[in-house]
């Protein structure tokens, strides 16, 4: 199964996939509501309504693995993310990024190198995937990356649709 074949479902409970989601090129974040860098929220959607008109998308995917920083419900994180953050993109349902349990999609994800070489488990809330509509890993951002590092908005430049 490839990384954008995968199934998942919406936070919202309908079936899908990354290649479902009709982007052209994603920036897939494992997201929390309670964590310290919850707010890159706020340039993440930056992100999406700048590129949106381009065929890019962010994809976020709610995971409690991280000291138990997203408990809420999907109901809980769709109103959390709505209200506080304005948050149009994508939310995907809550799964488990690391470990037996890992979702099939992070599996795949997790076995790409970052720019300090970091492969294997996600390491914190907040760490980003550039994907190509194919599954192509274009690249893998530590958590701590903003949404506006000049890298991650090059990267996202150079695959973007004209």
């Amino acid at each position: 199964m490839s990384l954008i074949n995968a199934p998942i479902n919406t936070l919202s409970g309908q079936e899908t996939t990354l290649g479902g989601l009709g982007a052209d090129l994603m920036l897939v974040v494992n997201v929390a509501s309670k964590c310290g860098l919850t707010p890159q929220y706020t340039g993440l959607e930056a992100l999406h309504e700048k590129y949106a008109n381009r065929g890019f998308s962010v994809v976020g995917v709610p995971c409690n693995q991280f000291m138990g920083q997203e408990p809420g419900t999907a109901e809980e994180i769709a109103t959390f993310c709505s209200t506080s953050y304005g948050v149009t993109f994508p939310l995907l349902e809550k799964i488990e990024v690391n470990g037996e349990g890992s979702h099939a999609i992070y599996t795949e994800l997790t076995a790409s190198a970052d720019a300090e070489g970091h492969t294997g488990d996600i390491r914190w809330n907040f760490e980003k995937f550039l994907v190509s509509k194919s599954g192509e890993i274009i690249g893998r951002f530590a958590p701590m990356v903003q949404p506006d590092d000049a890298t991650l908005v090059a990267a996202i430049e150079a695959h973007l649709s004209h």
